[in-house]
Formats: C-alpha cells, sequence, structure tokens
C-alpha cells in the first residue's frame, strides 16, 4: 500500500470520528482536510506504518483540541453528533445523541461538568479542578463516575459501537 492509497480509504473514518466532537458539518470538514495535508506532508515519499490510521486519529484528536483553544473554551458545545448521517446510521445516531443528552442530564451537575469539560472541550483535569474549586484527583473520579453512568445508559438503551 502507498501513501496515495492509503489515506483515502481513512478519510470516512476520520471524517467520522471527527465530526462526532466538533460543532458543524463544515468545521468537520475543515478539521479532516487539515488531518490529512499533515498527513500528506509527513508521508511524502515514504512508507506510511501500518498504524497509520492511529496515526491520523491521534492527529485529528490533536486539531480538534487546537480548534478548540482557539474558538475560546466558553462558546456552548452542540451535542448532536451525526448532522448528515446515511440512512441506515440516521436512527443510531439519534439514539445515541438523545442516550447521550438524557445521561448527562441525569447526572449530578459536578459530574457533568467534568464529563462535558473533558470529553467534549477536550479541558485537562488541572483547568477542571480550578474551575470548579475542587482536586485534580476528585475531578478524575468525578469522570470516571460519569463515564460509568454513561456506559449504563447505553447499555440500558441496547447502545454498542
Amino acid at each position: 500500500m502507498n501513501a496515495q492509497s492509503g489515506l483515502p480509504e481513512s478519510y470516512g473514518k476520520v471524517f467520522r470520528f471527527v465530526r462526532r466532537r466538533v460543532g458543524s458539518f463544515e468545521d468537520a470538514q475543515d478539521l479532516t482536510q487539515e488531518v490529512f495535508a499533515a498527513a500528506a506532508a509527513r508521508l511524502d515519499g515514504c512508507e506510511p506504518e501500518s498504524s497509520s490510521l492511529a496515526w491520523l486519529y491521534t492527529v485529528a484528536k490533536r486539531r480538534i483540541i487546537d480548534e478548540g483553544r482557539r474558538s475560546g473554551r466558553g462558546h456552548s458545545v452542540a451535542l448532536e453528533l451525526v448532522a448528515e448521517p446515511q440512512a441506515n446510521e440516521a436512527r443510531y445516531g439519534d439514539d445515541v445523541a438523545e442516550t447521550l443528552n438524557a445521561g448527562l442530564l441525569s447526572m449530578p451537575e459536578g459530574q457533568r461538568k467534568v464529563v462535558v469539560g473533558r470529553l467534549l472541550r477536550g479541558q485537562s483535569f488541572g483547568d477542571l479542578a480550578r474551575e470548579l474549586e475542587t482536586s485534580e484527583e476528585a475531578c478524575r473520579m468525578r469522570f470516571m463516575r460519569g463515564l460509568q453512568h454513561l456506559r449504563q445508559e447505553f447499555t440500558r438503551k441496547g447502545l454498542e459501537p
């Protein structure tokens, strides 16, 4: 597999990864293009590694975090996870969004702030601790309990990846 043939087959996977984490379809397109531009620059003239998809996900995650920092943390983050789904993905995406929203709303406020801050805004536990005036360990515990709560909600609704 050469660099040109390996990357396009990963585009859809990376785009979906980015789309689930940013507020708009257009932002997801822009960030995905940045990821592949970085990949093209790095892979120019060399063979990709077998873990190129994992590397693309890492680049995408960093671009998402950078974009979140550029746009400011005071902005709200949309919980819409799928904007233009395929026909067979539409109901699944709606169910995931509903379950995530319900799970977030049903958890204690402190847990919700940590989960949203960490997962959707990319905040560090240190930043969250300062914002919530608590310790990093307390934030980590709230995060773990919040994730456990969300897992239970998804299991209860019969949703799996």
